[in-house]
């Protein structure tokens, strides 16, 4: 037996196991396991039973489903994190994987369950579970106040795993005037204008979406921050920005959209304004790359019935349709992310 195929095996057993201990690791997230182990690392069996109050058999089961991943270790009858476990799964902050964790499990993954339903039909079938008649999840979601509302905490936690190298990123230093198109809560255009004293933010984004950023209690938008609701196809653009931002939305669509917004972008855009295109990019051979298959996925079956990551030659040949020049992309990002660039000329 090669050793390309025993690895391949190891983890075909763990993929095969993965639905199951994923949502045991939630629920141990959810029960504060983790954080418990945290403060009072090597706890025994009935440290853990008085602090989640779950009956003792359930307790073991769910204890020996962690401890199978590697998450969580015990010797001698008890248990503390792993290393992993506790740089991701203890903290209790904006960006924590508790967020994220629970999002997936409650609005993405009940919706694999579909895939095959919904490859064949071409469309995201999945989508029925949620009320309305609109054609997207993004949509559907404003029928449903409190799942909107752990979607949107689930997608900023997970934008912040990798804002702090966009933030970062040299192309943002001489910005005055962002459109963040698509910003949502206003997770990006916060930091952005923290980062940046000079630099101000119009979000673009669905009126229900723009309702939870000026509500939420973490938000404190200051004067250089404005909104600006409307749809990203029928509404057009603000004007008077030197630099559009698409952080984690372009992949929603399909070719022709993309270049339909792109195009709407160039023509707000004064000569030598620049385009940012910042999210997943799926390996330019399709064939690597976790994050961005999960993603590519669950936008087919259940959220939009197109896109994906795309690889980044396609922004690049998309920014080229829609008439910028020295279009090139940035790569090394987290998360399989790459920073595409286009320039008005």
């Amino acid at each position: 037996m090669s050793n390309e195929y025993g690895a391949l095996r190891e983890r075909f057993d763990l993929l095969v196991n993965a639905p199951a201990l994923f949502n045991a690791i939630v629920t141990a997230t959810e029960l504060d396991v983790f954080r418990l182990l945290s403060e009072k690392p090597s706890s025994s069996f009935d440290d853990i039973q008085a602090f989640t109050g779950l009956p003792a058999h359930q307790l073991r089961v769910l204890l020996h489903a962690v401890c199978s991943t590697g998450l969580l270790k015990r010797h001698e009858g008890r248990y503390r994190n792993s290393d992993v476990a506790e740089e991701l799964l203890t903290a209790d902050t904006p960006d924590s994987w508790r967020h994220i964790l629970v999002g997936w499990r409650d609005i993405y993954y009940p919706a694999f369950s579909q895939m095959t339903e919904a490859l064949r039909a071409g469309t995201n079938t999945a989508l029925a579970a949620h009320p309305g008649d609109e054609p997207t999840l993004y949509r559907r979601l404003s029928h449903d106040p409190a799942r909107e509302a752990v979607f949107h905490r689930a997608m900023s936690a997970f934008t912040l795993k990798s804002l702090d190298a966009l933030v970062e990123s040299s192309e943002f230093a001489s910005v005055r005037r962002l459109l963040d198109v698509g910003g949502g809560d206003g997770t990006t255009s916060t930091r952005l204008t923290a980062r940046y004293p000079g630099l101000t933010s119009t979000i673009f984004d669905l009126p229900s979406v723009l309702r939870i950023a000026e509500e939420s209690p973490d938000r404190r938008f200051g004067d250089r921050i404005s909104v600006c609701p409307g749809d990203l196809f029928t509404d057009p653009f603000p004007d008077g920005c030197d630099t559009v931002l698409f952080s984690h939305v372009l992949e929603i669509f399909s070719g022709d959209e993309i270049t339909r917004l792109l195009t709407k972008a160039h023509d707000v855009l004064p000569s030598g304004g620049r385009v940012l295109i910042y999210g997943y990019n799926v390996s330019d051979d399709e064939t690597r790359g976790w994050y961005s298959a999960r993603l590519s996925l669950y936008l087919n079956v259940l959220a939009s019935g197109q896109g994906m990551a795309y690889p980044a030659r396609d922004y690049e040949e998309w920014l080229r349709r829609a008439g910028f020049t020295e279009v090139a992309t940035r790569t090394g990002y987290p998360y399989e992310h790459g920073l595409t660039v286009g320039i008005r000329g």
